[in-house]
């Protein structure tokens, strides 16, 4: 199995309770069911306010390598990603477990 981790930071100057923010996070949340290869799929806000924090985090596991390359492929996380690009600067972990 492998674990996909991506810690987002907004932007900025942006708010978690813009539209385009709640439509990116709406978008993230509706992947679980929409991609077969996710075997796991938790998505949520920040809760502290450490300076250090990132804002909103994806914990994910898939199968395997091929499985993590068709979901970053698939069309559903292909629109959502775009939307965060607009507000959002992130990084990943990729690890097997």
């Amino acid at each position: 199995m492998i674990r996909h981790l991506v810690l987002f930071k907004l932007n900025e100057g942006v708010a978690r309770d813009e539209e385009r923010v709640l439509a990116g996070e709406k978008a993230f949340r509706e992947l679980e069911g929409q991609i077969p290869e996710l075997r796991f799929w938790e998505c949520a806000w920040n809760i502290t306010d450490r300076p250090i924090a990132y804002d909103f985090a994806i914990n994910s596991a898939v199968e395997d390598t091929d499985a993590l390359r068709r979901y970053l492929e698939h069309p559903a996380h292909q629109a959502a990603a775009a939307l965060w690009r607009e507000f959002a600067t992130w990084v990943i972990a990729d690890y097997e477990f």
